[in-house]
């Protein structure tokens, strides 16, 4: 049984944020949840399919975040409450339908999840999601604890339900992939039997009319978000300053104020209704106080509203002092920390603070010495460093200037060392081959160099299959590389329409990606790219022909599944004999360029070695020594 789908009411369980949004959903009566993968959001679907089976919902990995949103919808039209979720990149491809759906409205309670990457660990960027909420005139919330995040998401279906539209919340990384104690509520078994009313349509139209409804709800959230228990102020009657936060900053924030001893003088008022504003609450507040700084990650969004608002009452308010990312208190960029919050009080009261003792900092130096130096890098026996040397090798014989697109996914490693700074764009999912329809049709101009995109197999679904449609339209030249490992592997293996299972484990039958390609006349080939000289004429075979878009289909699946299903192909040693080191002429061909973490260089015998905790026993670095030291041997 899924750990979110106990029953046992008023149980205290210790979960990751996401998997609390998942039981707030449950707790709520859910039936129907889609995503499409992305991290800090991954896990509240995930979580979901686990408990798909015990609590009778339906849950899917769709191909994309619109498809996604749009499959939530039709439960909620049907009268089933459904949570959709994704990452702040993927709000962008919803949003097209997001921002009409809010002038369709809805019927079943529709919560939309997005959880943004503030320092985008693993993000191509740091977007705030939260414009979009102001911008479609939908209720956004923002939890600030793990408790909260489940108690917000089931009553954000009430809420949705309350106006007909769509609810959305933001997440972000601190509060999606912590976790801390979360009390369990009651879960209902009882489901809403679907059902789509033909009488009403589903349209945006008419516009003029439907848009003005989303401002008079927005006048109603404002009452109710006025009274709402997630608001909250904790500090003196009439506060020096007040800070105002949310979400993750409202953590930092009590232990900065902790920190500095500032109790008595500051308050911290806590929003989880951050659109449309708790207009009177706010303003009860701003005439306490004659400062505020604001505390919120990423953009100024609570900042900048509360602004507008004090602007409009400010003969009632009073004049103010506002402190925050307008005024350089507070970084524009990256994650809070409790730190951060720290420097902007002691610069706003002028005060003197040391962060650590000088025998602490010293002692912190001494371990950061201590940390091996890093670098991004693929897995050992990782299919795309194979793909992407066969990719560097048939571009330097073919000579040309060719170069690559790159695009999202594992494979955006090769723009650096590890994928030997071949990508030489970067951008969206499905940029990559969207940028090479675009230069491939550049040789009208004079445009000669040869162009190979990249992209995974789940983003083919994603995002690339529009852009080799209008490659295939338009007649433009350039190789499509589809790097396919079997699974949509950099956000945690979720199966995709081409490995034949769906996310509640049961078995589908697979969308061959070599059969939709060739349904749009695409010249295929399909490869093992630990077949290194094979991958590579095919290639330079491609690189030669005649025009049009073509596809090459690297096909392996990724080491870290291989390794479930199958022991190790091979038992991997240096010859001690053969290696010559330093001595070679290779330059440290092995470690230097070909970069697999499994071989190093015995600083002893300066010669290549085997670390045999890494190494998976793939062998292919056995083909690319120059004097045959790497042996491999066939495990039994």
């Amino acid at each position: 049984m899924s750990i979110i789908s106990l029953n046992e009411p008023d149980k205290e369980l210790l979960l990751m944020g996401n998997e609390a949004m998942a039981r707030g959903a449950l707790e709520a009566g859910v039936s129907v949840a889609a995503a499409y993968p992305g991290t800090p959001s991954s896990e509240i679907i995930a979580s979901l399919a686990e408990a798909a089976e015990d609590m009778g919902i339906y849950v899917e990995w769709s191909v994309n975040e619109k498809v996604a949103l749009e499959v939530a919808a039709a439960a909620s039209f049907s009268g089933l409450r459904a949570i959709c979720a994704m990452k702040q990149n993927g709000l962008n491809v919803a949003s097209d339908f997001l921002l009409n759906l809010n002038l369709i409205g809805t019927q079943a309670g529709l919560l939309l999840v997005v959880c943004d990457d503030p320092s985008s660990h693993s993000s191509s960027n740091e977007q705030d999601s939260r414009l979009f909420s102001k911008m479609a005139d939908l209720p956004l919330l923002e939890p600030a604890t793990f408790q909260e995040a489940k108690e917000m998401v089931k009553w954000a279906f009430t809420l949705s339900e309350s106006i007909e539209n769509v609810c959305m919340m933001r997440g972000v990384t601190r509060i999606s992939h912590a976790r801390g104690n979360v009390i369990l509520g009651e879960l209902p078994r009882r489901k809403a039997r679907p059902y789509f009313n033909k009488e009403k349509q589903r349209v945006t139209h008419p516009v003029n009319q439907k848009h003005p409804l989303l401002h008079e709800s927005l006048d109603r959230l404002r009452e109710i978000f006025n009274g709402s228990p997630f608001n909250q102020y904790a500090g003196p009657e009439k506060a020096e300053l007040i800070i105002m936060t949310c979400g993750s900053g409202w953590l930092y924030a009590q232990e900065a104020v902790e920190l500095t001893g500032l109790d008595d003088m500051v308050g911290i008022l806590k929003i989880g209704t951050t659109w449309p504003l708790p207009e009177k609450l706010i303003l009860e507040y701003l005439k306490r106080t004659e400062k505020v700084l604001f505390v919120e990650e990423v953009d100024p969004f609570l900042e900048g509203n509360v602004k507008e608002l004090a602007a409009d009452f400010m003969r009632q308010i009073g004049p103010k002092t506002f402190f925050g990312k307008k005024s350089h208190h507070i970084p524009f960029f990256g994650e809070m920390n409790s730190d951060r919050v720290v420097d902007a009080l002691t610069q706003i009261f002028d005060m003197e603070y040391t962060f650590a003792t000088p025998a602490y900092e010293a002692s912190a130096k001494k371990a950061e010495m201590m940390v091996p130096n890093r670098v991004l890098g693929f897995c050992p026996g990782c299919p795309h460093r194979a793909s992407l040397w066969s990719i560097k090798s048939a571009l330097e014989l073919d000579d040309r200037e060719g170069f690559v697109t790159g695009d999202i996914g594992c494979y955006a490693l090769a723009r650096n060392t590890a994928g030997y700074e071949l990508s030489k764009t970067s951008g969206a999912m499905g940029t990559g081959t969207g940028l090479a329809s675009g230069f491939g049709k550049l040789s009208r101009f004079g445009f000669s160099q040869p162009i190979i995109s990249l992209c995974g197999d789940s983003t083919f679904f994603h995002a690339a299959l529009p852009a080799l449609t209008n490659a295939h339209f338009n007649n433009s030249n350039f190789i499509m590389v589809i790097l396919d490992n079997s699974a949509t592997a950099m956000t945690g293996f979720q199966p995709h329409p081409g490995v034949g299972i769906n996310a509640m484990g049961e078995t589908v039958l697979p969308v061959e990606i070599e059969g939709v390609c060739q349904a749009l006349e695409a010249k295929v080939e399909v490869t093992d790219p630990f077949d290194l000289e094979g991958t590579r004429q095919k290639l330079l075979d491609m690189l030669e022909g005649p025009g049009g878009a073509k596809v090459l289909i690297m096909r392996r699946k990724c080491a870290l599944l291989r390794l479930k299903e199958e022991k190790p192909p091979y038992r991997m040693h240096i010859d001690a004999e053969l290696c010559l080191g330093k001595d070679c002429g290779c330059n440290r061909f092995c470690t230097r360029t070909f970069k697999c973490p499994g071989l190093i260089v015995d600083q002893e015998t300066g010669k290549a070695k085997i670390d045999e905790v890494i190494c998976v026993g793939c062998g292919l670095c056995a083909e690319i020594c120059p004097t045959g030291a790497i042996v491999r041997e066939e495990t039994a």
